[in-house]
């Protein structure tokens, strides 16, 4: 459970954001196959913008971010 309160705090969100955008420019520069990685960068960095952890959901917790930090 610490493990998602991480990732609902602003850290874990600046985190999430911060890999979406070494994957998507990743992406960017490798072509090929990688778009794949960059579409799962996009994926990270609506979690970190919009406060919504889809992890959370593997563990029959809240998706969204304010319910997560009330547990």
């Amino acid at each position: 459970m610490s493990f998602l309160k991480f990732m609902s705090s602003p850290a874990g969100r600046i985190g999430r954001a911060a890999v979406g955008a070494g994957l998507l420019a990743w992406a960017i520069v490798a072509g090929g196959w990688v778009w794949v990685l960059g579409a799962l960068g996009v994926v990270f960095i609506a979690a970190g913008a919009l406060d919504f952890c889809p992890l959370a959901l593997l563990f029959g917790k809240p998706m969204a971010g304010a319910k997560l930090r009330a547990l």
